[in-house]
């Protein structure tokens, strides 16, 4: 048998019984777990809903440093299902631009392989990968304010298309903060408007790096200048519109951000407006600039609070070095200063001491070795954050001109109330380990029941008790002496019963107060009624809240202790 040749044995293996008969795979398919890989430059590409659409302001400083030493941190990528390339899971676009240059520039090979950590798209990808994109964005260089502004936006569009109806910004700014980038509902607004009448018209500026304050500037006057225009020109058969006519003018300024001016704005538009409306030129600026310094005091963040002390006037007058305080019009429009209202007359109320416990001379502040202590005891859940949260919701808050929040600093201060009584409320939440039994509980419960009833002359209606939760609330009238009481006092004494009756070891007996439904009762007792000068006729007083939040906290604290227990003598009963 002559010997096969390499040729005739390629030939037999090719034959039809060796053929492939199932299917091709073009290519692998993507790992599904976190998986570190090498890609090619012509492999990747950059995220193409990437919020940055300037170069980021420490391109130079960042290219340096990959020149010199490589990458430091390796870029996390992903692939869409079904796309051909990999793109930049979450930051790391600037960093792909560096790249690409420097391979172009020096065709070192160590700029064209790149390790990387592939992660699997997600089932919420886009939504993930943006606002991945705009966290960190915010760490490893700020974003200017019309491209958060429009990487917002972008959010807005893809929330909607998942959830296939319209938000709302105190939606969005919730579903932003679930998925890691925390902003408020009053910058959502800001933003929106600038996306909306600003970005038009002065894109150069916007990209520029126009600012917030400068945004807010230009959103308080289109806001002022169109409630005048409105009120001006209902009389008048005008064919401007004022939205074009914003436009317009506002147009005329877009060129380099740092020569931009709001007061030539500001000039030109009123002086156009003046032309239109035939106004005098002076008067409008009056009234828009007045208009404009309250809409900016109402959007401007608040200020740190600092309560006032018990012996406070009511209403004190703004101080002019207040960050929030209007600023002082041109001599030519000086606005003139508006009447004080007329004082409306208040119920009269028990003597209230409403401050914090710092503002009190004779309050003790906790020791430093009871402050972990005191500090746990003021966690009523722990809110899942981590670190890297914290520093993306520290830079927001730094960009935006905000305080950012720091619990564990101002936990312990930020009781907002100081009651007095026989047990003086410094803190609404903590409970001190010596009043932490069952029997030193309902004592101050009861306690505080008589002291808010006394709020209404019916302290003599409550009776202590050693089960329950440490009171029962009687009535010894008739029903018709009862219904002749004041609406307070009826409305207290329902609510105390309500509290209580259930909690006894058998059911209480109907008294002469339980044809009064909560219903009609706990909105005015509560909250004041919605008419006018009788809005707080039969409100309960803020020291009597107060006491009622510790009461509620302390009976909840001894139902808690009786379930430990076993004891039983606290369980609600049946109907």
């Amino acid at each position: 048998m002559a010997e096969l040749t390499p040729r005739d044995m390629a030939a037999k293996l090719l034959a039809d019984r060796f053929e492939h008969s199932g299917p091709v795979a073009d290519a692998l398919s993507d790992p599904i777990a976190d998986t570190p890989m090498t890609v090619t430059l012509d492999q990747l590409q950059p995220y193409d809903l990437n919020p940055r659409v300037t170069r980021n302001p420490r391109y130079d400083e960042i290219k340096a440093s990959i020149r010199e030493r490589g990458l430091d941190a390796s870029p996390a990528i992903t692939r869409r299902p079904g796309e051909p390339h990999y793109i930049i899971r979450n930051g790391g676009n600037t960093r792909l631009a560096i790249l690409r240059e420097l391979w172009s520039e020096t065709r070192d090979e160590r700029f064209f392989r790149i390790p990387c950590l592939f992660r699997p798209w997600p089932e919420r990808g886009e939504i993930v990968a943006l606002t991945g994109h705009l966290a960190e964005n915010e760490l490893h260089g700020g974003l200017s304010f019309i491209e958060r502004a429009l990487g917002i936006e972008q959010a807005r569009q893809l929330y909607e298309q998942e959830s296939g109806q319209a938000l709302t910004q105190t939606e969005l700014a919730r579903r932003l903060s679930t998925d890691g980038y925390p902003i408020s509902q009053p910058h959502i607004s800001r933003m929106q408007d600038a996306v909306r009448y600003l970005l038009p018209a002065i894109p150069t500026v916007l990209y520029g790096g126009l600012g917030r304050p400068q945004v807010e500037r230009l959103t308080a006057l289109r806001k002022a200048s169109a409630r005048i225009w409105e009120a001006r020109s209902a009389s008048k058969r005008l064919t401007a519109d004022f939205q074009a006519l914003f436009h317009d003018v506002l147009a005329l300024f877009d060129g380099d951000a740092d020569g931009f001016s709001i007061k030539r704005v500001q000039d030109e538009l009123i002086g156009q407006m003046a032309e239109l409306l035939e106004a005098d030129y002076d008067t409008l600026t009056l009234e828009i600039t007045e208009t404009e310094n309250r809409q900016r005091v109402l959007i401007s963040e608040p200020s740190p609070h600092v309560p006032r002390r018990a012996e406070a006037p009511a209403h004190p007058e703004v101080s002019a070095s207040h960050p929030t305080a209007p600023r002082p019009l041109p001599a030519v429009a000086q606005a003139p200063t508006p009447p004080e209202p007329p004082e409306t007359p208040e119920v009269a109320e028990p003597t209230r001491a409403l401050t914090t416990p710092a503002d009190s001379p004779g309050t003790l502040q906790p020791p430093d070795d009871d402050r972990d202590e005191r500090l746990q005891g003021h966690i009523v859940s722990p809110a899942p954050t981590t670190e890297r949260l914290r520093s993306i919701q520290r830079l927001v808050a730094d960009q935006m001109g905000d305080a950012p929040l720091d619990f564990e600093a101002n936990v312990l201060r930020a009781i907002p109330v100081q009651a007095g009584g026989l047990y003086p409320i410094s803190d609404v939440w903590y409970i001190e380990p010596g009043l932490d039994t069952p029997d030193r509980l309902r004592v101050h419960i009861a306690q505080f029941a008589r002291e808010i009833a006394e709020e209404v002359g019916r302290a003599d209606h409550i009776e202590s008790v050693e089960d329950g939760i440490g009171f029962i609330c009687t009535t010894n009238t008739s029903v018709s002496d009862t219904q002749a009481m004041p609406f307070a006092a009826r409305a207290v004494l329902t609510l105390l019963h309500a509290l209580s009756a259930g909690y006894r070891p058998a059911a209480s007996a109907a008294t002469t107060l339980d044809d009064l439904r909560l219903t009609d009762a706990l909105g005015p007792l509560l909250q004041g009624r919605k008419d006018g000068s009788k809005a707080q006729a039969s409100r309960l007083s803020d020291t009597g809240l107060v006491k009622l939040f510790r009461l509620l906290r302390l009976a909840r604290r001894l139902l808690e202790l009786e379930a430990d227990t076993g004891a039983g003598t606290a369980t609600p009963s049946d109907p």
